[in-house]
């Protein structure tokens, strides 16, 4: 396949460093993954996830003028087969401002019910916490003005 950007090619690691891994891509050429670009996860030492000598498929996301090729690994991830994700945590409590755990699936939820979601929670804690903070101040101030 051709070097161009966007290409998903097949490369093997050559060499590792705090910020990144290069990989040879082929035909004398090779690229830098940098650190963000290796794992969906966070990567603290790349070593956790690439050795040398390992080979990788990446996604070109530049080639500058001076021939510097700039590669994914998560990327070309991304647009092969999907991942098996990993299993959700259950909540062993309530949510506590709803009293009661979500009844929506996130995943599932369009951006804007998501928004609306959140915005009526916020209203609802903005209002809770709006009343507590009268009712400790409601006694200062109503009787000094007749005392005067």
């Amino acid at each position: 396949m051709a070097l161009e950007i966007g290409a998903i090619l097949d490369g093997k690691v050559t060499g590792l460093t705090k910020f990144g891994a290069f990989v040879d891509v082929g035909d004398g050429k090779s690229g830098m993954v940098h650190i963000s670009e290796v794992a969906s996860t966070y990567v603290n030492e790349i070593t956790d996830f690439l050795e040398v000598g390992q080979e990788v498929k990446v996604k070109v996301l530049t080639i500058d003028e001076n021939g510097k090729i700039g590669l994914s690994i998560k990327q070309a991830q991304e647009n092969s087969a999907p991942e098996a994700k990993p299993k959700k945590r259950e909540r062993s409590a309530p949510n506590v401002w709803q009293g009661q755990k979500p009844k929506a699936d996130p995943e599932n939820m369009s951006f804007e019910d998501m928004m609306n979601k959140w915005k009526s929670s916020s209203e609802e804690k903005m209002a809770d916490l709006k009343r507590s903070t009268d009712t400790k101040h409601s006694g200062y101030g109503k009787r000094s003005g007749a005392r005067r």
